[in-house]
């Protein structure tokens, strides 16, 4: 059974003995909206629509606790910068140095070839990430 993303965060909070706040419901369900990975400001910009009197500290602060219950993943993609996306389905990154777009990609080639590596030397993966960093076709052009 797949839990929806605000019962898993009430159940973290529960846990925790942390308040259940309409503030957070109406940042996870933008959180959750979106495809693609997020600056706090721009959720920000996304939940002010819906709820003008929240503020950058409450959505980082959601962000976090979303994070720590595993539903999202902070990345850090040079020259600190922090975005957010949903955990779940395993993708890699190919990022622009000059304009800082990202890419997401799948090949299940690569994760094969990873985990024969890992067989070979006796190595348990635990968990991966793959970046790849480079110039998008747009930057190359310029």
């Amino acid at each position: 059974m797949v839990q929806e993303p605000l019962e898993v965060l009430n159940r973290y909070l529960t846990e925790h003995g942390m308040k259940h706040t309409r503030q957070r419901e109406i940042i996870v369900e933008e959180f959750f909206k979106s495809n693609k990975h997020l600056q706090i400001e721009e959720l920000l910009n996304q939940v002010k629509k819906v709820e003008p009197s929240i503020g950058y500290v409450t959505v980082y602060r959601t962000l976090m606790l979303l994070k720590e219950c595993g539903l999202a993943h902070q990345r850090h993609f040079g020259e600190g910068k922090s975005l957010f996306e949903k955990a779940g389905d395993h993708h890699d990154h190919m990022i622009c140095i000059k304009c800082g777009s990202i890419h997401e990609f799948e090949d299940d080639r690569i994760e094969k070839l990873q985990d024969q590596i890992a067989k070979r030397i006796n190595f348990k993966i635990v968990s991966h990430r793959h970046e790849v960093y480079g110039c998008c076709s747009r930057c190359q052009n310029e």
